[in-house]
């Protein structure tokens, strides 16, 4: 199955938070959408990093409550791992595993046009198996 498969089920739409919006107004957009990352991004094309709950949490724990008045930009990950449309999920879901990454932005000619998450990953895995199941009982029944 390939990425782009997914982003028809689920649809393109991403929550992007800019670099100077405070980690306060992060925190905001995560419940108000009820998400664990956010892409960091300017104008809503580019990426400028990716910010996730667990960044918030590690920040929290290091730095105490005044993070929330800083900028999301203090906290981002700025080197951010990306997928395309034509990749395919099950070569993202060693890359997650691997480097222990929840969500991946999708780009396609430099431009954000949506984001996986681990859940969708598996969610993917599962209509796959599902599919081979009804194959192979179908299969046997006749």
């Amino acid at each position: 199955m390939l990425i782009g498969t997914i982003l028809r089920k689920k649809g393109s739409e991403v929550t992007t938070v800019s670099p100077e919006a405070t980690v306060r107004e992060l925190l905001a957009k995560l419940a108000q959408h009820n998400i664990g990352a956010v892409v960091v991004s300017s104008d809503g094309a580019t990426i400028t990093g990716i910010v996730s709950e667990r960044d918030v949490v590690r920040h929290l724990h290091d730095h105490g409550a005044e993070v929330l008045d800083q900028p999301v930009s203090t906290i981002m990950t700025p080197d951010v791992r990306t997928v395309g449309l034509g990749d395919r999920v099950d070569e993202l879901r060693k890359i997650m595993t691997t480097h222990r990454v929840r969500h991946m932005p999708v780009v396609e000619e430099g431009r954000l046009v949506g984001i996986v998450s681990i859940g969708d990953v598996v969610k993917s895995a599962i209509e796959e198996l599902e599919t081979e199941k009804a194959s192979l009982v179908d299969y046997l029944h006749r």
